[in-house]
């Protein structure tokens, strides 16, 4: 029987699971990340595949996600949230340890693939699988393949700028005879980010961001979760504010790659009033008349980005 273990690299767990061909999972295991180290971190992973093969009884092949990405100029690790990985030859280190070829995408690749292939997203050509939970990342599948860019950084939307208020058809309403001129906002520059910029959709649509929003406007500490639940003006005005962004952050991806499904992931995704409310939001900021592109809550919830770490070997990335 052909097995394959997948592994998703997170910046507080690292999880790996095994799965049949028909893709029912088999094992579950995972073990917290080791914070700012990354040789524990190398024996961690190493230590959960061992293990899940020896309670298998057979050896698997393995795919992994991770919170950035692999250099296509040096083979080493770029622009992860986890920083400790950055600059490292991970792959490599790992193919070394486990004495076999790995593949290695992304985590909101893996994501976006496990969603494609047999998730909320089946069946659709073009899938952009969004991830909003301490970060905000997202990947594209294009015919069940991941779609990697020639820089390997196909999907990196959340570190792209908040578009600004006021869509084309807002600006044309205001002033149908005039150039027009996108308004300046309390939202310039934005939130320092990790990456050295300001002002990435990341620091406005993650869960963090999310929080910092309300405390700017309001003074009050509450995270993302407490803030949704919340039913009081200074909440429901940070979530207008919230899915308002979202929405114009979703119309640059409508405007660009034209996707037929969006799905989202990570912990916001679990907010019902998305669903609703930014579909009718984001028509004001996309250039048709009509928007057809839909957006769905994930089939496989937090098992996405496990599962599609597997399927890395069920298709590979297409570059």
């Amino acid at each position: 029987m052909s097995l394959r273990i997948g592994v998703d690299l997170g910046g507080t767990k690292i999880e790996v699971a095994a799965f049949d061909p028909a893709g029912r999972t088999l094992l579950r295991h995972r073990l917290p990340t080791p914070q700012g180290d990354y040789h524990a971190t190398l024996d961690a992973v190493v230590t959960l595949v061992s293990a899940a093969e020896g309670e298998l009884g057979a050896s698997a092949t393995v795919g992994i996600g991770i919170p950035g990405a692999e250099s296509r100029a040096t083979g080493l690790i770029k622009n992860a949230n986890s920083t400790c990985l950055i600059g490292q030859p991970l792959r490599l280190d790992l193919e070394a340890r486990l004495q076999r070829e790995i593949r290695l995408a992304n985590d909101a690749n893996c994501f976006a693939l496990s969603e494609a292939v047999d998730g909320a997203a089946a069946g659709a050509e073009v899938v952009f699988g969004v991830i909003l939970g301490t970060g905000c990342g997202a990947g594209i599948v294009v015919r069940g393949q991941v779609w990697a860019g020639s820089n390997a950084i196909a999907g990196e939307w959340g570190h792209n700028p908040l578009p600004p208020q006021g869509g084309r058809r807002l600006l044309e309403a205001a002033d149908p005879q005039g150039a027009p001129q996108h308004p300046q906002d309390d939202e310039r520059p934005g939130p320092a980010c990790y990456c050295g910029r300001q002002g990435c959709l990341e620091t406005w649509l993650s869960g963090p961001g999310l929080a910092r929003d309300l405390e700017r406007h309001a003074g009050r500490c509450l995270s993302a979760a407490e803030i949704a639940l919340l039913d009081d003006a200074d909440c429901k005005a940070a979530m207008a504010r919230y899915e308002d962004r979202l929405a114009r952050g979703l119309s640059l991806v409508i405007n660009i790659l034209d996707p037929d499904v969006i799905v989202l992931g990570g912990g916001l995704s679990n907010l019902d009033c998305l669903y609703e409310n930014v579909p009718r939001l984001w028509g004001r900021y996309v250039f048709s008349d009509t928007v057809a592109t839909r957006l769905v809550r994930p089939l496989h919830g937090d098992s996405s980005g496990v599962r599609g770490a597997a399927w890395l070997w069920g298709g590979g990335e297409r570059p």
